[in-house]
């Protein structure tokens, strides 16, 4: 219980600082930025990258787009999750909408390496977060350890500059980049070409032209062709 009376100072310090309260509309805007043009695009029945069907996102894409009224209702779902952000009433249900959909697309990013959005989408799952966070009041009964009443707190306008959190955030904001940029030690990346460039400072790289020739010309799934990647590595 120390736990949950500690979250909900940190909670009630974060609402009612008008610093957190800008950053939490700039957060807002970005990411409802963020769905509405895709949103759109599959709502008007378009594709909205002009990936090769080949590349392991490409494929997934295009399929994804055969499906019909499915990814018309993705669509509907990103505009809807956006346009409830972009209004202060409905910012709760907006957030709570749009983390789902975030999260899927951020762990697709990082299963095919897909650099469209390997970086963008986790920073998008972060700034969710913190919304959800800020709205822990409202969320919070929903939660199974939340049943009992909580004791009042005292409400202060803090206009105070939070500087431990922007700065703890700036903190996660580069490790996060760091952690993405090295995660992976060869990527498909959009097109044969820009594969083909890593390869120049590859360990081995015949392994990742053939790597590269895997993905974009044959067109083979992505665990295939790091299966047969890394068995060049081993016999190199």
């Amino acid at each position: 219980m120390k736990l949950i009376s500690q979250i909900d100072q940190w909670h009630q310090e974060v609402k009612n600082n008008r610093w957190h309260r800008y950053f939490s509309i700039f957060c807002r805007i970005a990411l409802a930025a963020g769905f509405l043009p895709s949103g759109f695009v599959k709502i008007a029945g378009e594709r909205f990258t002009s990936l090769s069907v080949n590349h392991p996102m490409g494929h997934y894409l295009e399929a994804l787009h055969e499906t019909g009224y499915y990814y018309t209702f993705i669509g509907i779902m990103q505009v809807t999750a956006a346009i409830l952000l972009l209004i202060p009433r409905t910012a709760t249900l907006g957030a709570v909408l749009y983390f789902p959909i975030i999260l899927n697309i951020c762990i697709l990013s990082l299963a095919v390496r897909f650099e469209g959005s390997l970086l963008s989408s986790p920073l998008m799952v972060l700034a969710n977060l913190y919304l959800l966070f800020r709205d822990y009041d409202k969320l919070k009964f929903l939660l199974p350890f939340n049943r009992i009443p909580k004791t009042a707190l005292k409400e202060e306008r803090q206009n105070k500059f939070p500087l431990r959190f922007f700065g703890l955030s700036m903190a996660v904001i580069i490790i996060t980049i760091i952690t993405i940029t090295n995660l992976f030690e060869i990527q498909p990346h959009n097109t044969l070409t820009d594969c083909q460039k890593q390869c120049k400072d590859s360990d081995n790289p015949q392994a990742c032209m053939n790597f590269c020739d895997c993905i974009h010309v044959q067109g083979k799934p992505i665990e295939k062709c790091l299966e047969e990647y890394e068995k060049a590595k081993m016999k190199h």
